[in-house]
C-alpha cells in the first residue's frame, strides 16, 4: 500500500524534530504544509522565498537525514514557494530540489523563475504589497536637530557626515552610515536630527527610525502570526533607515539573516542606510561576517567623550533653551567635574537648575559641589564583560589567559563560571556573546555556568562569600 503525504510528512518531522530545539521546529517546521508525494519526491509548500532560503541555508542536512532515512537515499525534496497567500488564482511557483544540491546554485535557480515578477534593476527577495495607503510614522521626535547638536572636536566628522548624508541620502559616499561611541555622547541624537532633516528638505522620503530591539521584536512577531512578508514588504518600501544600537544583533541570527537581506536591497537600490552601536565593527561579537562587511562599506565615525570646551557650550545651551542665566563659575564647575557624557552633563545642570528653583535657593558653588557630588555618586557605571573578567580574575589571582584557557582546574572553572555569572546578571549581552568573549565558549556553557553558581550560592557557604565579595566589587 503506499503512504499518503501526510503520513510520510510526519515521519520526516519527527525526525527532524529531534535534531533541533521545540522553538526552532514551531518556528521553521510546523508552517509547512505537504503538498504531494510522487515518483521518490516529497513536495512541501513553504509560506514565502524568505522561508525557503532560510531552510536550505539552515537546515538542508537535517532534511537530507529525514528524506534518506524514510523515503530512502534517491529521495528528492520539492519545494512550492507561495508567492502571494491572498491570491491563489496564481499558482505557487515550483521547482524540484535535491537535496544534496548546493545553496548557491539553488538561489540562481530561484532567482531565474522569480525575476519575471520584478520591476526593480535589482532583485528583491520579497514580493511588495503597495502600502502607500498608509499613513506611515517615522518615529523621529522633532526636537532632535543638528541646531541643538553642539559641535566639538569629540563629534565633528560625525557630524559633517550627518549633514552630507542629509543633503543627499543615498547619493553619497557615506552608505552605510556607522555613528559608533560610548554611553550618552549624543548617537541617537545625531542620528534622529538626520532624519529630521532629510524629512525636512524631501518630505517625500519615506524615513524611519527604529530600535533593533523593536526591530527584533517585529520580526519574532511576524514569524509567530505567519507574516514574515509583510513585515519585510514594509522594510523594503523605506526610503531612510536608521537602524539604533545594532550591536544588540549579536547572537540573533534569524534577526540578522532577514536584516542583511532587506539592507543588501535597500543599498543596491540607492536607498540610505544609517546605523549606531556602541563599538566600530571591527569590535562587534558574534555577528555575521557578511553584515559586518556591509556596516564597513561606508563610514564608520566615532563619537568621544566632549572636551572642556564642548561641555561649556552643552550647558550654556541647555540654560539657554531653557530660558536660565547662572553665573559663569558656576558652568565652568560644572564642566570640568562632570567629564563622561552629554547625557550625565545634562541631568546635572537640569538637577541644579530643579533644586534652585523649587527650594528658592541661590546658585552657588556651595550647592553645585552638593549636586554635582550625588549625582556623579548616583549615576550608575556601565559593566562591560571585560571589566568584569578584570574583577573576577584579580580576585582570584589569576590573569586573564588562564581565566580564559581550557584548563579544568577547580578554581579556574568556578572564577570562569563566575565571570559568565555576572556578565549575564549586568549586561544586555546573549549568552552566546558571553561565550564567545569568556574563552571562546558556546551558549551552553554559559548557560549551565549560570545554574552551577546558583545551585552552589545556596549549598557553599565559602563561594557563597566569592559571589557577595565580587558583586560589591562590581557595584563600588
Amino acid at each position: 500500500m503506499q503512504i499518503g503525504v501526510n503520513e510520510l510528512s510526519n515521519k520526516c518531522l519527527m525526525i527532524i524534530k529531534e535534531d533541533i530545539s521545540e522553538h526552532n521546529f514551531n518556528t521553521w517546521f510546523t508552517p509547512i504544509v505537504p503538498l504531494k508525494f510522487s515518483n521518490n519526491t516529497l513536495t512541501l509548500e513553504v509560506p514565502s522565498q524568505f522561508f525557503y532560503e532560510w531552510l536550505e541555508e539552515n537546515y538542508v542536512s537535517i532534511f537530507r537525514k529525514a528524506i534518506d532515512l524514510v523515503i530512502g537515499k534517491n529521495g528528492m525534496l520539492e519545494y512550492s514557494v507561495v508567492i502571494d497567500k491572498g491570491d491563489r488564482k496564481n499558482p505557487p511557483i515550483t521547482f524540484n530540489l535535491p537535496t544534496n544540491h548546493s545553496n548557491q546554485n539553488t538561489y540562481n535557480s530561484y532567482s531565474d523563475k522569480y525575476s519575471n515578477n520584478q520591476t526593480s534593476s535589482t532583485k528583491n527577495p520579497f514580493q511588495f504589497k503597495d502600502l502607500d495607503s498608509l499613513e506611515l510614522d517615522s518615529y523621529l521626535i522633532p526636537k532632535y536637530t543638528f541646531d541643538k547638536f553642539i559641535e566639538g572636536d569629540c563629534n565633528r566628522l560625525g557630524r559633517a557626515a550627518g549633514m552630507a548624508v542629509s543633503n543627499k541620502p543615498g547619493l553619497t559616499s557615506f552608505n552605510p552610515l556607522m555613528i559608533y561611541g560610548g554611553v550618552g555622547l549624543g548617537k541617537t541624537h545625531l542620528i534622529q536630527a538626520i532624519g529630521n532633516q532629510i524629512k525636512d528638505q524631501y518630505p517625500e522620503k519615506f524615513v524611519l527610525y527604529v530600535s533593533t530591539e523593536k526591530f527584533t521584536n517585529q520580526f519574532v512577531n511576524a514569524i509567530r502570526n505567519n507574516s514574515i512578508e509583510t513585515f519585510t514588504n514594509f522594510y523594503l518600501q523605506v526610503d531612510v533607515l536608521i537602524i539604533d544600537d545594532v550591536q544588540f544583533l549579536s547572537g540573533k541570527s534569524g534577526t540578522q539573516d532577514v536584516f542583511f537581506h532587506i539592507f543588501n536591497y535597500l543599498h543596491q537600490n540607492g536607498k540610505q542606510v544609517i546605523l549606531t552601536s556602541d563599538k566600530a565593527p571591527v569590535d562587534m561579537q558574534d555577528i555575521e561576517q557578511r553584515l559586518l562587511s556591509r556596516f564597513k562599506w561606508g563610514l564608520s565615525a566615532e563619537l568621544h567623550q566632549p572636551d572642556y570646551e564642548t561641555r561649556v557650550s552643552i550647558l550654556k545651551n541647555i540654560l539657554y533653551r531653557d530660558g536660565v542665566e547662572m553665573p559663569e563659575e558656576i558652568i565652568e564647575y560644572v564642566a570640568r567635574n562632570i567629564k563622561t557624557n552629554v547625557r550625565e552633563l545634562e541631568g546635572a545642570i537640569i538637577s541644579l537648575i530643579a533644586q534652585s528653583s523649587f527650594n528658592k535657593k541661590e546658585v552657588t558653588i556651595e550647592l553645585a559641589k552638593s549636586i554635582v557630588e550625588k549625582f556623579v555618586k548616583n549615576v550608575k557605571r556601565e559593566i562591560s564583560i571585560d571589566y568584569i573578567q578584570k574583577i573576577v580574575s584579580d580576585y582570584f589571582q589569576l590573569d586573564l589567559e588562564t581565566l580564559q584557557s581550557k584548563t579544568r582546574k577547580r578554581h579556574v572553572v568556578q572564577a570562569r563560571q563566575l565571570a559568565m555569572f555576572f556578565a549575564k546578571k549586568f549586561t544586555k549581552a546573549s549568552l552566546a556573546n558571553i561565550g564567545s568573549q569568556i574563552g571562546d565558549r558556546d551558549h551552553a556553557t554559559v548557560l549551565h555556568a549560570c545554574k552551577t553558581v546558583d545551585n552552589l550560592v545556596s549549598t557553599d557557604k565559602q563561594f557563597k562569600k566569592f559571589v557577595e565579595d565580587i558583586h560589591k566589587k562590581l557595584t563600588l
